[in-house]
C-alpha cells in the first residue's frame, strides 16, 4: 500500500519542485533585468533588431487576428441586439469587450506563442552552443547584452501591438455592423464614444503592459536555463508557451479585480 502511493506522491513531490524551480527563477530573472536596468546601459543595435522582430514582424498577424475578433464579437452580440431592438448598444458591448478582456488575452497569446517561443529557442540555442559561456569569457554580461533588449522590446510592443489591435478590432466591429447586421457606422461610433469610458481603454493597455513583462521574464528565464541539446530546447520552449499563458490567466484575473 505504501509503496503503490510512494510513486504518485513523488510525482506530486517532483511537479511542485520543478514548479517551486521556474517561479524561484523567473523572480530571479526579473531582479537580474531590474539591477541591470540601474543605470540603463542598453546595446542600441541588439535594441532595434529586438524591436523589429518582436514589433514590426508580429504587426500582420496581430490585425488579421483583431479584425476578424472585432467582427466576432459583433456577429455574437449582434444576435441579442436584433432580437431586443437594442442597436444603439451594439458599439457600447463590442467595444468594452474588446478593450478591456478579449483584446489583451488574444494578442498576449499570440504574442506568447511566436515572440515568446522564438525568444526561448534564440536564448536556449545560444545555451546548449555555449555562446553564452563565450559572452562570459569575454567580460559581456549576457543578461545586460541578450535579455534587457529582448524584455524591453517586448513590453513596449505588446503595449503598442494592443493599442493597434483595439483600433483595428473596432474597425472590424463597424465594418460587420453595417454590412452584415444592418447598424450604420455612424450608431455603433455614437454608442462606442458614448458609453465607453477611457478607464475600459486603460485597464486593456495596463493589462498589456503586465502581460508583456510576464512573457518577456519567463521566455527570457526558460531560455536561459536550458539543458539537455536539441532536446532540452524543445522542452523549454513548450514549457514556456504553457507558463506565459497561466501567467495571462492569472495577471487578468486579479487586474480585473483590481481595476473593476
Amino acid at each position: 500500500m505504501i509503496r503503490a502511493l510512494g510513486r504518485p506522491l513523488g510525482y506530486i513531490g517532483e511537479w511542485f519542485m520543478s514548479l517551486a524551480f521556474d517561479v524561484g527563477g523567473a523572480c530571479l530573472m526579473m531582479g537580474r533585468i531590474m539591477r541591470a536596468l540601474m543605470p540603463p546601459r542598453i546595446d542600441a543595435p541588439e535594441m532595434w533588431k529586438s524591436l523589429y522582430q518582436v514589433g514590426v514582424k508580429s504587426f500582420p498577424i496581430v490585425v488579421v487576428t483583431a479584425i476578424f475578433t472585432g467582427a466576432i464579437m459583433v456577429i455574437q452580440s449582434g444576435i441579442y441586439v436584433k432580437q431586443y431592438g437594442a442597436e444603439g448598444l451594439l458599439g457600447w458591448g463590442a467595444g468594452f469587450s474588446v478593450l478591456r478582456e478579449v483584446g489583451p488575452i488574444l494578442i498576449g497569446l499570440m504574442f506568447s506563442g511566436r515572440v515568446g517561443a522564438n525568444n526561448t529557442a534564440e536564448l536556449g540555442t545560444m545555451m546548449v552552443t555555449e555562446q553564452i559561456d563565450a559572452l562570459r569569457a569575454l567580460a559581456i554580461d549576457p543578461i545586460q547584452y541578450l535579455v534587457v533588449p529582448r524584455f524591453i522590446s517586448m513590453v513596449v510592443m505588446m503595449f503598442l501591438l494592443v493599442v493597434v489591435g483595439d483600433l483595428t478590432a473596432l474597425v472590424g466591429g463597424a465594418f460587420t455592423s453595417q454590412y452584415l447586421l444592418g447598424v450604420d457606422v455612424e450608431l455603433f461610433y455614437w454608442s462606442l464614444v458614448t458609453y465607453v469610458e477611457l478607464m475600459d481603454f486603460l485597464s486593456g493597455v495596463i493589462k498589456a503592459l503586465a502581460f508583456g513583462l510576464a512573457i518577456g521574464v519567463i521566455s527570457c528565464h526558460f531560455g536561459m536555463t536550458v539543458r539537455g541539446g536539441a532536446v532540452g530546447v524543445g522542452r523549454a520552449v513548450n514549457d514556456s508557451v504553457v507558463a506565459s499563458a497561466i501567467a495571462i490567466f492569472v495577471l487578468d484575473y486579479f487586474l480585473t479585480y483590481l481595476m473593476k
